[in-house]
C-alpha cells in the first residue's frame, strides 16, 4: 500500500519538476533572445547621449581646479572637454595637478557654459565644440548626398599654399564632425584644406529610412559624395581620415567608391579594422557570454532580422575584416592607435600593419585610450601626421 500508494506522488513530483524545468528553459531562452536582440540593436542604433560615467568631487573656481574620482579617463595626462549637469554644461580641463586618495585634481581651464559643480560628468576627447575656436577661416557648406544635403565645415588651406590638397574628416560611432576639429590645425599647417563631413544618422546629415548604422556599409556613400564635392571645388589630391568607426567607413569607401582618382592616402585614428574582433572585445568587457555576442552578430548579419533590429539590410561583418582583406588595400595608410584603447582593440591595427608593412605605417601609443591620442600627446600625434604626409603623400 505504502509503496504502491507512493508512486503517483513521485510521478506527479517528476511531472511538476519537469514542467518547471521546461518553463525555466523557455524563460531562459526567451531572456537570452531578448538580450541578443538588445545587444544587436545597441550596436547599430545611433546614440545621441553618452553615459555620464565620471564623478566630479570638487570644483574650486578661484584656484582653477577640478577634482574627479580616480578613473583611467580622469587620470590620463593631457587636455579634455567635460560635459556635466546632464550634458547642459561644458568645461575644458588641462593637466594633472595631484592624485591620491582615490581622487584626481586637474587644471580647470575654462567653463564654456553651464553651472559647474560636483556631480556626474563625462570626459570627452572633443575639446573644441565650435569651428571658430580654432581661429582659422571657416565656412559652413552642404554636400549633396543621395539622402539630401549633408552639412560640413570647410577650412581652406593657408593663403598662398593652396595647391589643391584636401583632407576629408570622417567621425566615429556616436560622434559628430566636432570630433575632427582637433586635426584641422595639423593639416592646415601642412597646407591642406579640411572638409569635416557628416553622414547619415549622425544627427547632422539626413537620416536613412531605417535610422540605423551600417557600420560603414552604408555610410561610405556619404563619404563618396564628399569626395565628389571636393573634386568639384578644387581638390587635386585628397587624404581621407577616419576616427574609430569612421575608420571602417573610410576602408569601405576606398574599396567601393568609383570616385577615388584623387585619393592619395588614408589616416586612421583608433580605427575599427575588423568589426568582429571589435564586437567580441566589447562583449568580453561587458562580460557577455559568448553565445550572446555571437548571436547578436549573427542577428546583425541576417537577412530576416529587420523586424527585430530595425535595420533595412543585413550587414556582412566578415567583409569588414580588413586584416583578411589586406590584399585589397593599395593606398599609403597611417594608423594611430593606443594599446589601452578600451573600446576598439589595437590588435587588428597591428595585424594590418604587419600584413601590409609596404603601405601601412603604425604609430602606437600606450596610455591614450580611445580617440584621445591628440588629447594625450598633441606633439607626438601632430608630428606623426605631418611627417607621414611629407614622406608618403607629398
Amino acid at each position: 500500500m505504502t509503496t504502491t500508494g507512493s508512486r503517483p506522488r513521485i510521478g506527479k513530483a517528476l511531472l511538476t519538476t519537469g514542467a518547471v524545468g521546461a518553463g525555466l528553459v523557455a524563460l531562459t531562452a526567451a531572456g537570452a533572445a531578448y538580450v541578443v536582440a538588445r545587444v544587436a540593436r545597441t550596436v547599430i542604433t545611433p546614440v545621441r547621449r553618452r553615459p555620464l560615467n565620471q564623478t566630479i568631487r570638487a570644483v574650486d573656481h578661484e584656484l582653477g581646479t577640478i577634482t574627479f574620482a580616480d578613473t583611467p579617463d580622469a587620470a590620463m595626462p593631457g587636455r579634455f572637454g567635460v560635459w556635466f549637469d546632464g550634458e547642459t554644461g561644458y568645461a575644458k580641463v588641462g593637466g594633472l595637478l595631484a592624485t591620491g586618495g582615490g581622487e584626481v585634481t586637474r587644471e580647470l581651464q575654462r567653463v564654456e557654459f553651464g553651472d559647474l559643480r560636483p556631480g556626474r560628468a563625462r570626459i570627452s576627447g572633443y575639446y573644441y565644440l565650435e569651428p571658430e575656436e580654432l581661429g582659422l577661416p571657416v565656412s559652413s557648406v552642404t554636400v549633396p548626398s543621395e539622402l539630401g544635403e549633408a552639412p560640413a565645415w570647410l577650412f581652406p588651406a593657408p593663403e598662398g599654399a593652396d595647391d589643391g590638397r584636401w583632407v576629408i574628416q570622417v567621425h566615429g560611432w556616436g560622434a559628430t564632425r566636432q570630433e575632427g576639429l582637433r586635426a584641422v590645425r595639423a593639416f592646415h599647417a601642412a597646407g591642406y584644406t579640411s572638409l569635416l563631413a557628416s553622414y547619415r544618422n549622425d544627427g547632422d546629415a539626413p537620416d536613412s529610412a531605417d535610422r540605423r548604422y551600417g557600420l560603414g556599409g552604408t555610410e561610405w556613400h556619404d563619404v563618396d559624395a564628399a569626395l565628389r564635392y571636393a573634386a568639384a571645388n578644387g581638390a587635386r589630391s585628397i587624404v581621407l581620415m577616419g576616427w574609430s568607426m569612421g575608420g571602417a567607413v573610410v576602408l569601405q569607401t576606398i574599396t567601393r567608391s568609383t570616385a577615388l582618382d584623387l585619393v592619395r592616402g588614408v589616416v586612421l585614428e583608433s580605427p575599427v579594422i575588423d568589426w568582429i574582433d571589435t564586437l567580441e572585445y566589447q562583449a568580453n568587457l561587458l562580460r557577455l557570454p559568448d553565445p550572446i555576442a555571437q548571436g547578436a552578430m549573427r542577428l546583425i548579419g541576417a537577412t530576416w532580422s529587420g523586424p527585430i533590429t530595425g535595420q533595412a539590410a543585413a550587414i556582412d561583418l566578415a567583409s569588414m575584416n580588413f586584416v583578411s582583406r589586406a590584399a585589397d588595400l593599395s593606398l599609403p595608410t597611417l594608423i594611430l592607435h593606443s594599446d589601452d584603447d578600451g573600446f576598439v582593440p589595437s590588435t587588428a591595427s597591428r595585424a594590418l600593419a604587419a600584413a601590409r608593412s609596404d603601405i601601412v605605417t603604425l604609430v602606437p601609443f600606450t596610455v591614450a585610450l580611445h580617440t584621445k591620442l591628440w588629447n594625450y600627446d598633441e606633439q607626438k600625434w601632430t608630428t606623426a601626421i605631418t611627417e607621414w604626409l611629407r614622406e608618403h603623400v607629398g
